[in-house]
């Protein structure tokens, strides 16, 4: 061979190496991407365009730092997924007992029945704002996510997914439509501020705890689990995690910005993310506001797909049912009921007259931020336990980030008690 040829042929196998590598890493994709945009769903967009709309830029800077975060926590139930191939829930019960995954599954059924609810109202609030009645399209919703998950597989169902999260970019269009001054938004971004103003504290827990949320951590492992991901392919799937998680932040950083640069402008009140929409007809043009609208129904739908479905793996995992949506009905009776459950509660609590769904969307996001350090605690405990994962422990960059992260909740949750309870004794104003 001469050498021309030998280059000829060098120049030939490279393109096919490279599309080797994109074959693998399409066929490891979904689960990191898929799991970090259901973290933008009805209680997150309503959380985020609060944010914007009652502290203006204020809070981007907490986006920036909780990126990080996000990625960190998030590769590392998908590590322990790929290396154990067992959910958390099931490790959290082997490893520490079932008293411990008792209150656990406890408090996260509390939350997620809360969360559930809140994917519901947001179904209703979107389909408002096309001036269709709730009372249609919620339980079409309801129907429709049932139908999906219990006929479909695990294949079927992801590209479902994956086509919801490309949905998401309406956000990206309606930030850009809202026509904010960009050097003050960058700013916001990169400069921290920070207050100790109880309505402030209640908010970055809310940001927080709905942008690292605990059932994320479960359904993670357990997406990696069913997909089959193993060690070998796990460097494929580190990329669809660190995709997805700065995706879902980029789309978070738009809300905050669209709701600033036109709500908290304008010293415009909210208390819904169907308000946001409306309230941005006059202020940025009807465009953008139908693109809000699309973007919270799409996403509504799609995390009251998800939800359920995190619940039903981590309850199942727990107890040793059978679970998966592989899985035809008869094979996981108990999974498949939890989830219709779930979605016959949150569903038809919406319909419910004089329901105060602020408070419920709300509540379970704080709920979230407080019960997450607890489950960033127990994965840091499997995570760098040496029998279970042997030279897949964490590096010292991570395990500074993660008990970052647990340390920085456990402080925000204990300043929100202090400032609640020195306001009631009127120590503070």
């Amino acid at each position: 061979m001469t050498i021309k040829q030998g280059l000829r042929l060098k120049h030939w196998r490279l393109p096919r190496l490279r599309w080797r590598t994109i074959a693998f890493f399409l066929a490891v994709l979904g689960p990191g991407i898929i799991t970090a945009n259901v973290d933008n769903d009805a209680g997150g967009i309503t959380t985020y365009s609060l944010a914007g709309a009652q502290f203006g830029y204020h809070m981007l800077w907490v986006l920036v730092i909780i990126t990080i975060s996000l990625i960190v926590v998030q590769e590392m139930g998908a590590r322990m997924g790929a290396v154990t191939q067992k959910g958390l829930a099931d490790l959290i019960r082997e490893q520490f007992g079932v008293r411990a995954t008792f209150v656990v599954l406890l408090a996260l059924l509390i939350a997620d029945v809360g969360n559930t609810m809140a994917e519901f109202a947001g179904v209703a609030w979107a389909c408002e704002v096309f001036g269709w009645s709730k009372y249609i399209t919620v339980p079409l919703a309801a129907i429709f996510v049932w139908w999906l998950v219990l006929r479909g597989n695990y294949k079927s169902v992801e590209r479902v997914f994956l086509v919801a999260c490309g949905i998401y970019l309406t956000y990206v269009f309606s930030g850009f439509l809202a026509h904010p001054h960009w050097p003050e938004v960058f700013h916001a971004t990169l400069v921290p501020s920070f207050s100790l103003e109880k309505n402030y504290l209640i908010m970055l827990i809310g940001v927080v705890g709905t942008t690292i949320a605990p059932w994320m951590q479960f359904y993670i492992q357990s997406a990696i689990v069913e997909k089959g991901i193993d060690v070998k392919d796990y460097p494929y799937s580190r990329t669809d995690v660190i995709v997805g998680c700065i995706m879902t932040d980029v789309v978070a950083w738009f809300i905050v910005v669209a709701c600033g640069a036109t709500l908290f402008a304008n010293h415009v009140g909210i208390e819904t993310a169907k308000d946001a929409a409306l309230a941005l007809v006059p202020l940025a043009g009807k465009y953008c506001a139908i693109l809000f609208a699309a973007g919270l129904l799409n996403a509504s739908i799609f995390s009251a797909c998800i939800l359920p479905l995190a619940t039903s793996y981590y309850v199942c995992e727990s107890f040793g049912f059978e679970a998966g949506v592989d899985r035809q009905f008869k094979q996981a009776p108990v999974f498949y009921w939890l989830y219709s459950l779930m979605i016959i509660i949150g569903g038809g609590f919406i319909l419910l007259p004089h329901i105060n769904l602020v408070a419920v969307l709300l509540i379970s996001q704080v709920v979230n931020g407080i019960l997450l350090p607890f489950i960033l605690i127990y994965m840091l405990k499997l995570i760098n336990n040496k029998r279970l994962m042997g030279e897949h422990v964490n590096t010292p960059t991570f395990n500074v980030i993660a008990w970052g992260t647990t340390i920085v909740m456990i402080g925000l949750t204990l300043a929100l008690v202090v400032v609640t309870v020195l306001q009631s004794f009127h120590v503070i104003s």
